[in-house]
């Protein structure tokens, strides 16, 4: 069965008579599935990022391997239509903002960080294909529209929402110099989508959640592969240079943030605005 024809029955609104435990075992198993698929460029992309050799392949070092084997799997989803030319765009500004802020972070007056191994495609000390680690999320978040037909319910203004989102990429910089505002930053976006539903469907009925607990969830789940990059030795934290140890669990707030701005590049995308509900 070729994807196009997996994504069209996942899509599809599953009619089930079940009920009870039945139901939920058949939704759940269904939710998997679906989540599954919307990981296809994050689970390829990390798979790679784990299974990579230390010493490269084919004479090619890591990261530059890193690099063709991303932008191959990206051409592939665009020439087979799983992504659009629109979304490719939207992902693209994803891979320049997280490429952005990694020059930043790794700067020797910053050093949050360090990609310790030799890459021919390094610019500023960051190999490219760090950029499509934040793309991965994109494309995440690209994918689930289509597959869960998902809709937001009472979303703020779209000003409000840029807004917020531009600050907390600013943060991310500034708080080197005039201190730390993230969690000023998070009250304010709590109370801006306190109200925003997302409506998803596993199966054939709508489920629905607040929006803030998937920035959450998905925050979680890049603070453990971002446990487990830093165990492979991708990069590595300043504490992390003598003995591997647990990434802070304070950058779980971090990634949710940014998370939020991501969804908010998202939102721009002509295809998805009809399905956002704006507060009023």
């Amino acid at each position: 069965m070729r994807l196009a024809e997996i994504d069209q029955y996942l899509s599809s609104s599953i009619p089930s008579q079940a009920t009870g435990w039945r139901r939920f075992v058949l939704e759940f198993l269904m939710f998997g599935l679906k989540e599954a698929r919307c990981c296809l460029f994050a689970g390829l992309f990390f798979a790679a990022v784990f299974l990579m050799p230390r010493a490269g392949l084919f004479g090619i070092p890591r990261y530059d391997a890193l690099l063709l084997f991303a932008l191959l799997v990206q051409v592939w989803m665009v020439s087979t239509r799983i992504e659009t030319i629109a979304e490719l765009k939207a992902i693209s500004v994803f891979h320049v903002v997280g490429f952005a802020l990694e020059v930043f972070k790794t700067s020797g007056a910053i050093q949050s960080w360090s990609y310790p191994d030799f890459a021919y495609t390094k610019l500023f000390g960051v190999p490219l294909f760090s950029g499509f680690m934040y793309a991965a999320v994109g494309s995440y978040i690209i994918q689930a529209w289509r597959l869960f037909d998902l809709r937001i319910q009472h979303h703020p203004p779209y000003w409000m929402a840029t807004l917020i989102a531009l600050l907390i990429y600013v943060n991310f910089f500034t708080h080197h110099y005039i201190g730390d505002y993230r969690w000023y930053l998070a009250a304010c976006a709590l109370g801006l989508y306190a109200r925003s539903t997302v409506l998803f469907r596993p199966l054939d009925r709508d489920r629905k959640m607040p929006l803030l607990l998937a920035f959450l969830l998905i925050g979680f789940f890049i603070w453990l592969a971002e446990n487990i990059s830093t165990f492979f030795g991708i990069w590595r934290y300043p504490n992390q240079m003598g003995a591997w140890s647990t990434v802070h669990l304070g950058k779980w707030s971090a990634w949710s943030l940014l998370v939020m701005m991501t969804f908010t590049i998202v939102v721009h995308l002509k295809h998805i605005r009809s399905k956002i509900h704006i507060a009023h």
